[in-house]
């Protein structure tokens, strides 16, 4: 991990892109042929939640694990628990790495981690860089 001057206007353009993103990303119709786009960019926008508020703090990741704990750490109500974003880093590892396609269940799971956890998420993220500002 690699130490940097907080940066708050790149932090709040990465909470920006991760809420379009997810925005986007919700309105592609669940397919087996859109299955594979719709888990990465659900799970990308997550990781995006960890990096602005890396960069918030000033700390530049080199993966993708620290991001997610960095999300992890963040006390937020939520149906489903927030330790599932790590399956779905694992998932977009075996995707990208191993030619895996998810299925329709894995499908569903991913989409229901994502209306049940990104907004309260982004929220708190949104409050804590906000908070971070001054």
């Amino acid at each position: 991990m690699r130490y940097k001057r907080p940066d708050m206007k790149n932090a709040q353009s990465i909470l920006k892109a991760a809420q379009r993103e997810m925005k986007f990303t919700l309105t592609l119709e669940p397919t087996e042929d859109s299955a594979t786009t719709i888990t990465r960019n659900i799970y990308e926008s997550f990781r995006m939640l960890g990096d602005s508020l890396l960069v918030a703090q000033g700390t530049e990741s080199q993966d993708h694990i620290t991001p997610i704990k960095e999300l992890l750490k963040l006390k937020v109500n939520t149906e489903r628990p927030i330790s599932l974003i790590d399956n779905l880093r694992r998932l977009r590892h075996n995707i990208n790495y191993y030619g895996y396609r998810p299925n329709i269940a894995e499908l569903t799971d991913t989409l229901s981690i994502a209306k049940n956890c990104f907004k309260p998420l982004c929220d708190a993220v949104t409050e804590k860089i906000n908070a971070d500002r001054t």
